[in-house]
């Protein structure tokens, strides 16, 4: 092998290790300092590092683990599958900023994960009309506007598969995360429209060959659906399902989440009129408000704002400063809103508003409602 396929070979065999998961993996890696030292370590060595324990480090020195690795890297050379490991410079930047980003990616297409707008549309397997035009219209208005925006979700029925289709249809590049690995293509009936996806983005997956695509793997999906973007829409959901897991997600990595509104007794907007009524999401107004929303647009708000706290007040702290430039951008924002947009925990957001209050920076209106003075 060549120094290329060594350096994968014990990438991939990190990722094959049983009981170790990607934020395990990447304190691991953090500590021993690159991938292959990991194996050639020894088990004294190995014992040093803090939180592993003597089961994990038998998994780490079992021979079956690279024996694996050297299967799938045959597998990825004779299909020419790109890979980008965590600490690879074109790993997707998003991405690698969540905290259990995963450590390999298998990719199959030509793209830039990296382009300056990112968004992911996910929503229910059965989709109505109105959410087909919907993927159909919003694509459409985005491809005019921001013709090199990518467009993410998960090859799944319905609004994903849709949204992929509209993409390709108006030329917006469109990547299909798998919840499975890259020798097959689940389900079988959209196989068609994957291989026109490779040419106009492409199939990504964490997961080797030979990997069902079991329930617990589409959570993981959604995870990645979540963290590669900038916004998520969920365009029609039930109450209960894998596009509100992926809104939670979304909303946990502090992106954009938006929801297309529905009818009251419409059980396919239901799970979108609860994320809008939990102020987990923002209602999908319009694309001219989408895009000033997202700051996107010259002429939007989001852009335009001057942040107050930079020209009034300098000396404060890390969950202050998030605390202002949320509100910054916002006429008035509900506690929930900002917890969410500030990314501070609602346990240290109260103390957080007390302080700001005194400081005479922000004050509290009725409902529950923040703004800046």
């Amino acid at each position: 092998m060549g120094a290329v396929s060594d350096k994968l070979l014990y990438q991939i065999a990190l990722t094959q290790i049983n009981g170790v998961g990607d934020i395990t993996a990447r304190n691991i890696l953090k500590a021993v300092g690159n991938e292959e030292a990991i194996f050639r370590s020894s088990r004294k060595s190995l014992l040093g590092i803090k939180g592993i324990a003597s089961k994990t480090i038998d998994e780490i020195l079992n021979p079956e683990v690279l024996r694996k690795a050297e299967q799938e890297l045959l597998f990825v050379e004779k299909n020419n599958i790109k890979t980008y490991f965590i600490n690879d410079k074109d790993y997707p930047h998003r991405l690698r900023e969540c905290i259990d980003a995963p450590v390999l990616l298998y990719f199959k297409g030509d793209t830039n994960f990296n382009v300056d707008k990112i968004v992911s549309i996910v929503g229910t397997r059965n989709s109505s009309n109105y959410g087909n035009n919907f993927c159909d219209t919003f694509l459409e208005e985005l491809a005019s506007t921001l013709p090199d925006t990518l467009i993410i979700s998960g090859l799944a029925y319905g609004i994903d598969i849709n949204a992929h289709r509209s993409a390709l249809k108006h030329n917006l590049p469109t990547i299909g995360v798998l919840a499975h690995g890259l020798d097959r293509i689940y389900p079988s009936a959209h196989r068609q429209t994957a291989v026109e996806m490779v040419e106009h983005g492409g199939l990504l997956t964490e997961f080797p060959s030979k990997t069902e695509p079991d329930k617990f793997n589409f959570v993981r999906r959604n995870r990645i659906v979540a963290g590669m973007a900038d916004a998520v829409i969920v365009v029609e959901s039930n109450t209960k399902g894998g596009s509100l897991i992926t809104a939670e997600i979304a909303n946990s990595y502090c992106k954009d989440v938006f929801a297309l509104p529905g009818r009251i007794n419409d059980l396919k907007s239901s799970g979108c009129n609860k994320l809008i009524a939990d102020h987990k999401a923002d209602l999908f107004q319009s694309f001219n408000y989408f895009i000033q929303q997202m700051g996107w647009d010259d002429n939007s708000e989001k852009t335009k704002k001057t942040p107050k706290q930079k020209e009034l007040f300098i000396n404060l702290n890390e969950e202050e400063q998030k605390v202002v430039d949320a509100l910054s951008t916002n006429d008035s924002l509900h506690v929930d809103q900002l917890a969410s947009e500030s990314c501070v925990p609602i346990y240290q957001l109260f103390s957080t508003l007390l302080d700001l209050e005194m400081k005479g920076l922000i004050k509290n209106l009725p409902g529950n409602l923040y703004a800046l003075n």
